[in-house]
């Protein structure tokens, strides 16, 4: 009996704030909690460097959070700059140009990849004074008086006892409301003869929106259809992707010339309920995942982290109390309701071929040209969120 209890004991911690989730968003909070002096134990399932090479969009909002967590010199020289924007629907009339200059931002945004920014996150976490625990799989976390994860490394089980568990894994919660939106985004890197300038293009087509972004000297691709067509695409030859792609963008960027890197996965929007148990938070891709039209959903995840951080330094009396997790959820609810409801919108708008939308879509887009107040306002809303 004295040997199982010495077990228990040894495998048995506290904490003050468990992350469950190693990933760009779980490590972003454990960087800006630093400030409040509590033991932050990071919990990853991984045991090495994700090699995810899908582009990422990062606003100019995003960067000025990268800034002061202090890893954006190291992404900066990775990450290429977005200065325009230019937004038409195929089939129809109707078009806007979104300027950073115009919006009063150096930068509307940029193009990462999401294994490089993971990366930078990953080791500054590492260097910080949170506790980072690789190979941790976790296989049970629950709320109550104060939240419990168990979790294993090497076969050995352990627990950690904390006032604060926050799942920033994207495996979320079960029971989570999911919209299956029947598409599927291609990702590829594309070449071509023109330079992009700094000008990304959002293309609405009848099956659903496609970007190119500039990405190096190159461009990043997101192309959204349905899953039928995504799996034809990944599996033509260069040549034939490359026409069908000119077929949707048009002339407007030049010719292709290669593409590289293709891969697809399937699109929902899944949204956990807007409160966990007791001690308990969801933040990132485990509260919400998005459709990448617009490119919010890291954005959305990343403004979780810094203002879970930024109610934790304000507050730090009783971290994970139902008064404490009510306080944060009041400060994220019109963000994240925002952020989530107007890309849903985006998709049911702009994901279909009906008459009467495309006439609407293209005075909407024509409206928003002409009116620079309102297209200055959505351009901070996306940049900035409810802050904006």
């Amino acid at each position: 009996m004295a040997d199982l209890a010495d077990t228990v004991t040894v495998n048995t911690e506290t904490a003050d704030v468990v992350i469950i989730g190693g990933g760009p968003v779980g490590s972003a909070l454990a960087l800006a909690l630093q400030p409040t002096g509590w033991r932050v134990v990071l919990l990853e399932a991984r045991t090495a460097a994700t090699i995810d090479a899908r582009p990422l969009a990062l606003s100019y909002g995003t960067r000025l959070i990268l800034e002061r967590l202090g890893v954006w010199p190291a992404l900066s020289a990775k990450a290429t700059s977005i200065r325009h924007i230019h937004v038409s629907q195929q089939g129809g009339f109707g078009r806007t140009a979104l300027e950073a200059a115009e919006a009063g931002l150096p930068e509307l945004g940029y193009v990462i990849d999401y294994a490089a920014l993971a990366r930078e996150l990953a080791r500054a976490t590492a260097a910080s004074a949170a506790d980072c625990r690789l190979g941790a799989r976790v296989t049970a976390w629950h709320g109550g008086d104060s939240a419990q994860v168990d979790y294993e490394i090497e076969g050995v089980p352990r627990t950690l006892t904390a006032s604060l568990v926050v799942v920033a894994d994207g495996g979320g919660v079960a029971d989570a409301d999911i919209v299956d939106y029947q598409q599927s985004a291609v990702t590829a890197r594309i070449e071509s003869k023109r330079t992009h300038n700094n000008t990304a293009y959002e293309r609405f087509t009848p099956h659903g929106p496609l970007a190119l972004l500039p990405d190096g000297t190159g461009w990043a691709l997101v192309w959204t259809t349905s899953p039928q067509h995504a799996q034809l695409l990944c599996e033509l030859d260069a040549q034939q992707f490359l026409a069908e792609l000119r077929t949707e963008i048009g002339s407007r960027v030049g010719d292709f010339t290669a593409v590289s890197g293709r891969a697809s996965y399937p699109l929902r929007l899944r949204r956990a309920p807007r409160t966990a148990p007791a001690h308990t938070v969801l933040i990132g891709n485990a509260a919400q995942t998005l459709h990448p039209v617009a490119g919010q959903g890291f954005n959305l995840g990343l403004r979780d982290a810094w203002e879970l951080a930024g109610h934790a330094v304000n507050d730090a009396t009783a971290p994970g109390s139902a008064d404490w997790l009510k306080a944060y959820y009041a400060r994220r609810d019109v963000d994240r309701g925002g952020g989530i409801g107007i890309t849903h919108a985006l998709v049911q708008l702009f994901s279909n071929d009906l008459p009467p939308l495309r006439i609407a879509r293209g005075l909407g887009l024509t409206l928003l040209g002409c009116v620079p107040p309102l297209k200055n306002f959505l351009v901070r809303r996306m940049t900035f969120g409810s802050r904006g």
